[in-house]
């Protein structure tokens, strides 16, 4: 915290980082489940504090005569910047003690005659154990910043992976692809099919969308990685075995901004036409409307064949590769910036297994929050069961933020 002329304290910025990272060791899943856990923290409790009183001085600030344009113009900045987190901070502490006379209320009331009154308030109580849950996971949103492209539509790619009986990993990979599309539909967002290679037993190759809406990066980014299956196959080769097959798939999801600005030379493009495969109509193998490019310098390579007009593909594949080459530059400013920490979200590295789904047990399991979930027919529908999965990881996310900044804090006052 630093004092500056004009009078006020001035934090430090909360994370000024482009991203945080999930690296939840053993301390973080003992003491920091979620965000109200995270509240209780001693040193979240004093840097708060903090901020309340800093809004409070600049607000005094304001009304002060002898500030000139500029000055104003910062307060009036900061102000805005402080008052929703002055605010929450404010509601939560209010929760909490009618929490805490609701306890103090429950622990007078055992005799017979209050029983009905003693259910009453313990159901009071949980109520407003939930509101606090919810106050205090809008008060860290609020103090970590929104990230560049969370509010970017996305380019999302699923391809199967090998093993013995190849055809659980393309079927899954079917079944995946299907479920982000479901998804989509639940959050009312846009999908796009720009590519579609099924497999040759119903399942499916690889295949890509462009996904548009509200907020699709945000709720997305935790999705790309390795995802493992684990079932008995009802159909297919791998069938007449009758045993559990395990098998992967990986999910790519690259944030596409409106505009990408980067530059690609026609000369180091190899541009190739071939037949759709898949659904698609009745044009599907007798035009050469699907469209391959190729970009020469780094090996790098779409296809798309979303359309009928072969220059609408050559168009929606052109997009898609600025989108992956500008990708290359955000991952190599994000390795440059956190090269102390272990990204374990954000990269989509395909050899970290963020997901298992064991369908003997009926159970998917999130191996980066340590996380188990049920019903997996429910999870692969693409609704409510898979938003709950996706915010409890954006939750543990924005947990994860605020004890990066804590473990930077502490290790400053303890230099001195």
């Amino acid at each position: 915290v630093r004092l500056h002329n004009h009078g006020f304290w001035r934090p430090k910025p909360f994370l000024d980082t482009a991203r945080f990272t999930l690296s939840f060791n053993s301390w973080h899943r003992k003491n920091h489940q979620n965000s109200q856990a995270l509240w209780k923290h001693e040193a979240v409790q004093k840097y708060l504090e903090t901020l309340s009183k800093e809004y409070q001085q600049v607000s005094h600030q304001l009304s002060a005569d002898s500030l000139n344009e500029f000055e104003q113009r910062t307060l009036r900045r900061r102000c805005a910047d402080l008052s929703p987190i002055a605010a929450a901070f404010q509601e939560i502490k209010e929760a909490e003690r009618e929490a805490q006379e609701l306890e103090a209320m429950c622990t007078e009331l055992d005799s017979r005659d209050e029983k009905q009154l003693l259910q009453l308030a313990l159901e009071e109580k949980e109520s407003l154990d939930k509101k606090m849950n919810v106050l205090c996971r809008k008060l860290f949103q609020l103090l970590v910043p929104k990230e560049k492209y969370d509010g970017s539509p996305v380019i999302l790619e699923v391809t199967a992976g090998r093993t013995t009986g190849g055809d659980i990993c393309q079927q899954f990979t079917k079944e995946m692809f299907e479920m982000y599309q479901n998804y989509a539909d639940y959050k009312h967002w846009t999908f796009d099919i720009v590519n579609y290679t099924p497999a040759e037993i119903g399942g499916l190759h690889h295949a890509a969308a462009h996904i548009s809406g509200e907020n699709v990066y945000r709720h997305l980014k935790y999705e790309g990685g390795t995802h493992r299956v684990q079932r008995i196959p009802e159909t297919g080769l791998s069938s007449r075995m009758q045993r559990i097959h395990t098998g992967t798939m990986s999910v790519i999801v690259l944030p596409q901004p409106e505009e990408v600005d980067v530059k690609v030379d026609p000369k180091d493009l190899r541009i190739d036409t071939f037949r759709a495969k898949g659904a698609g109509g009745q044009h599907v193998n007798k035009t050469d409307s699907a469209v391959r490019i190729v970009h020469l310098p780094t090996g790098l390579a779409v296809e798309c064949q979303q359309e009928r007009s072969q220059q609408l593909n050559k168009e929606i594949a052109l997009r898609t590769l600025r989108a992956k080459l500008y990708q290359q530059v955000i991952e190599k400013q994000l390795s440059q910036e956190q090269s102390a920490r272990k990204l374990q979200l954000g990269t989509r590295a395909q050899s970290e297994r963020i997901r298992t789904y064991n369908f003997t047990q009926d159970r998917v399991t999130d191996h980066r929050i340590s996380y188990d979930a049920r019903n997996i027919k429910e999870i692969l529908s693409g609704k409510e069961a898979l938003d709950k999965l996706i915010n409890r990881l954006l939750e543990f996310a924005e947990v994860e933020a605020v004890t990066h900044y804590l473990e930077n804090l502490q290790a400053l006052e303890g230099g001195g």
